[in-house]
């Protein structure tokens, strides 16, 4: 191969071309600039489409966290001491009275249990 002649010069003018073009198409795909052939930034213009869908989003996510808040509340509350202590009193409620608990105690005595 000639390393001066032109079919080199237009190889490398073809292969800068392709990976400037190839750059171009990666970072517009994902969202970034692009560079335009001077070195410079073009920002892409975002439609009113767009627009109403980040606005979903962002609604979205707001929904989100405080559905997450109101978990967190929920679950201190079921794991919380007192609230197995609720049922545990409830279900004392359901049982006999305190007249078959057994022999009273004589207080005038002095009696203790």
């Amino acid at each position: 191969m000639n390393w001066g002649g032109p079919e080199f010069v237009i190889a490398i003018i073809a292969l800068s071309t392709g990976g400037w073009l190839i750059n171009n198409w990666i970072r517009a795909k994902h969202g970034y600039s692009l560079e335009d052939e001077w070195g410079g930034k073009t920002e892409r213009s975002d439609t009113a489409e767009t627009k109403a869908l980040k606005a979903e989003n962002r609604q979205l996510h707001d929904k989100l966290d405080a559905m997450q808040d109101r978990m967190v509340v929920l679950e201190k509350i079921v794991t919380d001491r007192g609230y197995s202590l609720h049922d545990e009193i409830e279900a004392l409620r359901d049982k006999p009275g305190a007249s078959d608990a057994g022999v009273p105690l004589n207080l005038k005595r002095g009696e203790t249990a």
